[in-house]
């Protein structure tokens, strides 16, 4: 590889480890665990003015004389770091009040998977969860610095995170879900103990108090100020706008696209699926009538679950028969397995790729709480998009890819990595791996939300629409359950443009496939398809394109 590339790359690579050092000790990189990330406003100015210094540099190297891999790795490394400014640059840290996907939401589920392997890495934790505590201490600050300007997040979200912040500190010490983490297999019960013992000190002592100061600036500072819920996207702020235009480009990866434009390709994708939903309500239901359908599909008990373990039942039995599958779609395989397993909190479902060091698996997690919110019908959509054939295939693959730079191999791209994940949606229909009518109405399901993400997301950030409006719109438009809906709504408040990477990501996908198999006619091979678009680490969407293109010609 070009020298000065290559030093680049390792450079950013490093940066960003030092950046995330939680994500770090995930991958099972274990120099940085006793850190934990830091919120401060000086260390935002800091980690934007160095992206912009990669970005330049990137920029500055000649892709007149690079190789065709050589010349993906500067297209991400630009787009990582100028992206990552930008998002930076809009202080979402000022405004970033939100129960679904707070810190205080996730940090429960995050604990408990860091691969805690051997004693110095227990003995690390102990610093890094001081630095837990000062990073709601800083978290704190920079809303008051948000008051200060007259930002703010909307009033819902701010008495949701009170509430949950308080259920938070009532919980007897001992309970605390931040104790939940993994043991060295060579302690002792005696070291176990007294490890433990010095944890739950630092959660009562630095931790908790920290957390009471991050409620209370929220509770008595923030919510007198709290927008109103018929105000809920950021093009209520000041410079809103812009703001929604760099996330466009962020999760989309794609700069030719408009707010507007990409809400009129919801509304016609919302449109083309209702005669599928026709089609396979008549077969599945005895009913072609829309409304019925999503009646149905939402408020009967019998196509819903009772409790937990059956959705993770269900969920491993769906990852079961893609594994058995997968080997006849794609050429390249993960060494990794992926698990399934359920959390009380956080987003309705995720995925975490394997520790590189291969102490951790791949794991698709899917969100309990109310367990009679999932259908039975969807549960299959959901384990293929999250675990096999989606994002572990994607994730892992890249992990274990050799000979490419480490930053590509977990760069966040939005649009690559959900776009093929509700890809591989509709290609499990190809797969044959649906178990009846009634499973593939759930893949309908779940393209009725992506594809209603398009409409609120940029209804709410860039129309004016309000919470309840959005709120309307879906459960109008798609058999979700009302309380899911509100709770995905209530995430696209939080993380504006993250939710038209889904829809738009596939599409591109879909594109690119088409125009492949226009161009190779019966040379065109669906495995070598996908792993041109897997073998090469997460990239931009015109990047993709190309490699694509080039594999095609």
């Amino acid at each position: 590889m070009n020298d000065l590339l290559r030093t680049l790359g390792e450079e950013y690579w490093e940066f960003r480890l030092k950046l995330s050092p939680t994500m770090a000790f995930m991958l099972g990189d274990h120099r940085y665990d006793n850190l934990h990330e830091n919120a401060s406003l000086e260390a935002e100015d800091a980690a934007i003015s160095a992206f912009n210094d990669f970005a330049a540099r990137a920029q500055a190297v000649d892709p007149a004389n690079l190789t065709a891999d050589e010349t993906i790795t500067r297209d991400v490394l630009i787009f990582d770091a100028t992206t990552s400014a930008l998002d930076m640059g809009g202080r979402s840290a000022e405004i970033a009040v939100n129960h679904a996907i707070g810190i205080q939401s996730m940090l429960p589920i995050t604990i408990p998977q860091l691969p805690i392997t051997e004693p110095e890495h227990a003995e690390a934790l102990l610093e890094k969860f001081k630095g837990i505590g000062q990073y709601f201490r800083d978290a704190a600050t920079r809303l008051q610095q948000g008051v200060a300007k007259g930002r703010a997040p909307i009033d819902f979200h701010v008495r949701r995170t009170v509430e949950q912040l308080d259920g938070m500190l009532a919980l007897p010490i001992e309970d605390d879900p931040l104790l939940n983490t993994r043991i060295p297999d060579a302690f002792s019960d005696e070291d176990t103990a007294a490890w433990k013992a010095r944890l739950m000190s630092i959660v009562e002592n630095d931790v908790r108090p920290a957390l009471k100061v991050y409620r209370d600036v929220i509770a008595n500072e923030v919510h007198p100020i709290a927008r109103p819920d018929a105000k809920p996207g950021i093009c209520w702020l000041d410079g809103g706008d812009q703001l929604y235009e760099n996330a466009i480009k962020k999760h989309t990866s794609l700069t030719h696209l408009t707010a507007e434009q990409i809400h009129q390709i919801g509304l016609d994708a919302v449109a083309r699926l209702d005669e599928e939903y026709k089609e396979l309500g008549a077969e599945a239901l005895g009913t072609s009538d829309l409304a019925e359908i999503y009646s149905r599909l939402r408020d009967d008990p019998a196509l819903h679950f009772e409790d937990g373990p059956s959705v993770v039942a269900a969920s491993e039995a769906a990852l079961a028969k893609a594994k058995a599958a997968m080997g006849e779609w794609f050429g390249r395989l993960p060494v990794a397995d992926c698990l399934v397993k359920e959390t009380p909190s956080g987003p309705l479902a995720f995925y975490f790729r394997p520790a590189a060091d291969g102490s951790r698996p791949g794991t698709f997690f899917v969100n309990t709480s109310d367990p009679t919110g999932w259908g039975r019908f969807e549960i299959e959509a959901l384990a293929y998009h999250e675990g096999i054939p989606g994002h572990h295939l994607q994730l892992a693959i890249s992990g274990e890819l050799v000979d490419v730079p480490e930053f590509r191999k977990h760069a966040h791209i939005t649009a690559y990595a959900e776009g093929w994940g509700l890809y591989t949606e509709r290609l499990a229909d190809e797969m044959g791996l649906y178990s009846g009518t009634l499973e593939r109405i759930g893949m309908l399901s779940m393209d009725s939300m992506r594809a209603g993400r398009l409409v609120v997301d940029t209804g709410m950030h860039a129309l004016g629409w309000s919470r309840q409006q959005a709120i309307d719109f879906l459960a109008g438009n798609s058999p979700m359950d009302v309380q899911q809906i509100t709770n995905e709504v209530d995430r696209y408040i939080a993380w504006p443009g993250q939710a038209l990477a889904y829809m738009i990501g596939r599409l591109e996908i879909m594109r690119m496939r088409q125009e492949a198999k226009d161009a190779m006619g019966d040379d065109f091979d669906i495995k070598g398809f996908h792993d041109i678009v897997l073998t090469s680490g997460l990239m931009p969407l015109p990047t993709l394109d190309r490699l694509v293109s080039q594999w095609a010609s």
